[in-house]
């Protein structure tokens, strides 16, 4: 990274470091004379350098990221953004509707902002993400700074072995995104934010509607998924719910993942109390659990499991005198079929005609990188990654037997080390597993170690 990008870095972390310290401070500052740290140079530089690394396509203007670069000046294109933003003309323009296939079957709709929004949005996220950040509970692990859906894994295997909760209510909120009510969103965000003119922007990215196959169309309810910003207002929506569980704590333990959640109970009883709990919780916040996804499941050895996050779990009955009943945790049958539709897609065989065997691997081997880099936390994984290592041979041996005409269908261990395909075996990082297994593994902000990146450094007075 340039000197110049570290400097501004470095220069964003030091306020919004600030800002965290202020807001754990004080649980019930509102916050105002923000809206100026969003067209700081410094601010709208980092921005910048976050949606580049990010990639993603155009919106409805068609401006690109080569194109900025390339043709307008990146420098030419944040001077203008800062201009707009400063003397008040900064509009967000609609987003553009995109339908990307579900896992499961059907479509799920991703609204697609301009760059000039994504980086205003990203720019918003810096200055405001610090202060919700001091308030945010343990429980919440998806899209926040330092936290992950590993640490998400190993809490829900710390709280199944150690604490014993092997029943849970594993829940579903039917169309989230759709769901969030302008409103309250808006309430939640004002109860540390009294600078109107951020929440104007955001309610601008909020009402800004939708470009669909050439009409727009307004947004009632609801936020697009795909903006950069709708991680954290999502995050800020259901801390509400959070929050309010903290109530019924006693009961049992809440572990989310954005919109996804389980909740992990010692008895049975508790966790069928709880399902009415929930509901009344979320209804709250114009939300309901999804009425056939929203399972209460038992963990105990013989019973059916649970997946969450791509992860199955479920308790193990060991060895008599042996091997305690111990949890046991891999790739779920979603996971495996996904990475199996990838790889599927990658060798199809009139795809990859005109390609050789060596180039199929090159774009294969990221791909199954990155799903093996996911799942090896998973102490049970060794197994799934050896039936990986044995499909992707599999679709390789018919695209080699296509192009050489080859009858035989076995390969050697040499015939794969030459063509260098990314080898799964071994890839179980236990070193991790063992390190989360034998410490605390859910981090707590207040007990001196840093929980997340605005709490680092020494802190200073003044946000300037």
């Amino acid at each position: 990274m340039p000197q110049k990008a570290k400097d501004f870095q470095e220069k964003v972390r030091h306020f919004q470091r600030v800002l965290y310290h202020a807001a754990k401070r004080s649980p019930k500052r509102r916050f105002h004379a923000l809206y100026d740290k969003i067209h700081r140079s410094d601010v709208l530089e980092r921005a910048w350098h976050e949606v580049r690394r990010n990639r993603g396509a155009s919106g409805i203007d068609g401006q690109t990221l080569d194109w900025i670069q390339e043709e307008y000046g990146v420098e030419n294109f944040l001077q203008g953004l800062q201009k707009e933003l400063a003397e008040g003309k900064y509009r967000p323009l609609p987003v553009k509707r995109v339908e990307i296939p579900k896992a499961k079957g059907g479509t799920r709709p991703l609204g697609i902002p301009t760059i000039r929004d994504r980086v205003v949005q990203a720019a918003c996220r810096m200055v405001i993400e610090p202060i919700f950040e001091a308030d945010f509970l343990d429980s919440s692990y998806g899209f926040r700074p330092k936290r992950s859906a590993h640490q998400a894994h190993f809490a829900i295997i710390d709280r199944i072995h150690r604490k014993g909760q092997n029943w849970v209510i594993d829940g579903d909120i039917e169309k989230y995104f759709d769901s969030i009510e302008h409103w309250k969103l808006m309430w939640l965000l004002r109860l540390r934010i009294s600078d109107r003119r951020i929440l104007k922007l955001i309610r601008g990215w909020l009402k800004a509607g939708v470009m669909k196959e050439g009409r727009i169309e307004p947004i009632l309810e609801g936020t697009p998924q795909g903006g950069v910003i709708s991680p954290l207002l999502s995050n800020v929506y259901l801390h509400f719910f959070d929050r309010e569980w903290q109530k019924y704590a006693h009961l049992g333990t809440l572990i989310r993942y954005a919109d996804d959640f389980v909740i992990l109970f010692k008895v049975s009883t508790n966790a069928k109390k709880s399902l009415e709990i929930v509901r009344g919780i979320l209804k709250r916040l114009g939300l309901r659990l999804h009425p056939e996804k929203t399972r209460l499941v038992n963990l105990y050895p013989g019973k059916d499991g649970m997946d969450f996050l791509g992860f199955y779990f479920r308790k193990h009955s060991g060895l008599p005198g042996k091997v305690k009943r111990h949890v046991v945790t891999w790739p779920s049958k979603d996971a495996m079929k996904r990475i199996r539709g990838k790889i599927k897609d990658l060798t199809d065989l009139r795809r990859t005609s005109p390609m050789s065997l060596e180039a199929v691997v090159e774009r294969l081997n990221p791909v199954i990188r990155g799903w093996v880099n996911y799942f090896r936390v998973a102490a049970n994984s060794a197994v799934k990654f050896v039936a990986l290592d044995w499909y992707v041979t599999k679709r390789l041996g018919k695209i080699r037997r296509k192009k050489h005409r080859i009858t035989r269908r076995s390969w050697s261990s040499r015939d794969y080390q030459r063509l260098g395909v990314f080898q799964t075996k071994d890839k179980v990082d236990w070193d991790l597993i063992l390190k989360a297994n034998g410490t605390e593994v859910v981090g707590k902000p207040d007990e001196g170690k840093p929980h997340v990146r605005f709490d680092e450094g020494v802190l200073e007075t003044g946000l300037n």
